[in-house]
């Protein structure tokens, strides 16, 4: 395996949830500045910079605790399809591309085949900016347990 490639890496994960798909694209794609509420140990803040939310070229400000240490970044967003609950940010700034050189974040919610709730698919894609540093193991599990807080916030609406 060439150099290059070992640095390059996907993390993907499935997290089940009550939510119907909708709601839960929603909160991404519509009501980011909700997950502060939803999730209030795990992310602070997160703000609208440019644009509108859920918006291709939009930019986000993320607050949040990763491994126990406060985090910020500047996500773009490059993709959002409603009809496949899907969004997808790009990490543009901040404390992730100290570590990597790039860092994308695909969330695409289904509903689950012949029964309530949806199926959340994490794709994390990333190349690091060296050998040294790790996969994002903790950062996809940060992920997983921002969707069961998600989740629990939305059936509570």
């Amino acid at each position: 395996m060439s150099e290059a490639t070992s640095l390059v890496g996907k993390l993907e994960s499935d997290v089940e949830i009550k939510a119907s798909a909708e709601k839960f694209h929603h909160m991404f794609a519509g009501r980011l500045h909700h997950l502060p509420k939803a999730t209030p140990d795990k992310i602070q803040n997160c703000e609208l910079q440019e644009g509108d939310w859920g918006k291709v070229g939009s930019v986000v400000i993320w607050s949040y605790v990763h491994d126990g240490v406060a985090t910020v970044t500047k996500d773009r967003v490059e993709a959002v399809d409603p009809e496949k609950n899907l969004i997808t940010f790009r990490v543009i700034e901040g404390d992730l591309l100290k570590k990597y050189k790039s860092f994308v974040n695909t969330i695409q919610v289904t509903p689950k085949h012949g029964g309530e709730g949806s199926i959340v698919h994490w794709d994390l894609e990333y190349e690091k900016v060296n050998e040294e540093v790790g996969h994002p193991d903790t950062l996809l599990q940060l992920s997983v347990e921002v969707s069961k807080d998600i989740d629990e916030y939305l059936l509570k609406e």
